[in-house]
């Protein structure tokens, strides 16, 4: 995310814009492949070692209520950042815990339908993720 787009993404989410969360944005856009704190943090800390580790996570927590990232969470209970809000799913490889983004307008026009007909009482659908879970088979980590 160029520093442009940055900096209006979080003016348009009504957060001030400082460089601790210009650095955590920036990193979670780059890393690009749904990274935990950890990684994020150990990211940051190589051009930015005076960024406390507190003020990361209290920064991804807010990113995710302002919906700038959303959470991602694996099979193993491991949180992941994701910083791809347009509608897709995640292939997720047990193995190798890597996340794939998955786009597929068709399965989402299925699910959307199905869960029409399905009329679930008390319950309003906001919005349906699918977490495919397997094996990749070429599987490069």
């Amino acid at each position: 995310m160029k520093f442009k787009k940055t900096k209006e993404t979080l003016i348009k989410a009504g957060l001030k814009v400082t460089p601790q969360r210009l650095v955590v944005l920036e990193a979670v856009t780059k890393l690009g492949d749904h990274p935990t704190a950890e990684r994020i943090i150990d990211f940051i800390k190589q051009n930015h070692p005076n960024i406390a580790v507190g003020t990361v996570y209290k920064t991804l927590e807010t990113f995710v209520e302002k919906e700038i990232i959303e959470k991602v969470k694996t099979d193993k209970d491991i949180m992941r950042y994701d910083a791809i809000l347009e509608k897709h799913h995640h292939l997720y490889c047990i193995k190798s815990d890597r996340i794939e983004d998955y786009y597929d307008d068709e399965l989402n026009q299925i699910l959307k339908d199905y869960f029409e007909k399905k009329n679930i009482k008390d319950f309003k659908i906001e919005d349906i993720k699918l977490q495919i879970i397997g094996n990749f088979l070429n599987n490069k980590t």
